[in-house]
């Protein structure tokens, strides 16, 4: 979130919602609808992708971020792991945000585009190595 200026965060955070969660409670399952992204405040969760893959994400990070630019099924699911509170940004609010401040806008779009191109280069790499 720190692509966005000052006045688009206080935008999110007033617009925002905390939700609390106890330990073992799900955030989001694999499958569900996805219309927002969450920002952990406090305690942590395990990300898992159904085929093996799991993070863990801790205080100050977004999780579910693609669902605040497009309407798509949630690849994983997030389980609290011990009592933990996120901010739930939904997506018509993370939309209205970038349409009123356009210099953040463009700086999210190059910072997806970064990402987007260093997961094709790690994709192509790990190729490499496997066919070696």
């Amino acid at each position: 979130m720190r692509l966005l200026g000052t006045a688009s965060l206080r935008m999110l955070a007033i617009g925002s919602e905390q939700r609390d969660f106890a330990r073992g409670d799900l955030l989001f399952t694999a499958g569900d609808a996805a219309d927002a992204g969450f920002i952990v405040q406090r305690g942590a969760f395990r990300i898992e992708d159904g085929n093996g893959a799991e993070i863990v994400a801790g205080p100050g990070t977004l999780i579910g971020e693609l669902a605040l630019v497009v309407a798509m099924p949630r690849p994983s699911t997030a389980t609290a792991l011990e009592y933990s509170s996120v901010v739930r940004v939904s997506r018509s609010l993370f939309q209205r945000v970038l349409e009123s401040d356009p210099v953040a806008a463009r700086r999210l779009r190059d910072e997806f585009a970064n990402r987007t191109s260093q997961i094709a280069s790690d994709i192509l790499m790990a190729g490499a190595k496997l066919s070696s």
